[in-house]
């Protein structure tokens, strides 16, 4: 599976309340939190606009160190998600934020790297089956480890959920 967007860059320790502010956790759809994704404190686009009103059905964020640190809710990465966020790359993630991404489908690749050579608006491709990143700007190709093909099968089904239900219907 490959995957091409415009970055959105990060810093360090981007934790779930600026992903999704705590009080828009009575929302429980990806869309409904979609509208709200990195709205407090680490947006720095021009005034008047937002992330979620100018993110792109497919755009990549890239971000830092410990990247969705915080709380353990499934809110973050499914308002990243929602947003139409492709992946997220960072040079590492907290553990908790790591798993609930791949739980509801959303590909997250840790690579040093590339996070530094990106810079906000390049076009990064992503093959998740061979663990490249391509940075269009630079001509640079980064390796990270792939998705071993059980992850693959959750993220391509759309997450754990999805991916059970197709193999216990297979059954």
């Amino acid at each position: 599976m490959k995957l091409q967007g415009s970055v959105w860059k990060y810093g360090d320790n981007i934790d779930t309340d600026a992903i999704i502010p705590a009080r828009y956790l009575n929302m429980s759809t990806a869309e409904e939190l979609a509208q709200h994704c990195m709205e407090d404190g680490v947006w720095d686009g021009p005034p008047g606009t937002s992330f979620a009103t100018s993110v792109q059905k497919g755009d990549i964020i890239v971000g830092g160190e410990n990247f969705g640190c915080g709380s353990s809710r499934e809110h973050a990465p499914l308002a990243i998600k929602g947003a139409g966020v492709s992946c997220v790359v960072a040079e590492s993630f907290a553990r908790i934020f790591y798993r609930n991404s791949i739980n509801i489908g959303l590909p997250i690749l840790s690579c040093p790297e590339a996070v530094e050579a990106a810079e906000q608006g390049d076009t990064l491709t992503v093959d998740l089956e061979a663990g490249t990143i391509a940075n269009a700007r630079t001509g640079e190709v980064y390796t990270t480890s792939p998705f071993p093909p059980f992850i693959m099968g959750i993220i391509e089904a759309g997450g754990l959920v999805s991916y059970t239900r197709e193999r216990l219907s297979k059954e």
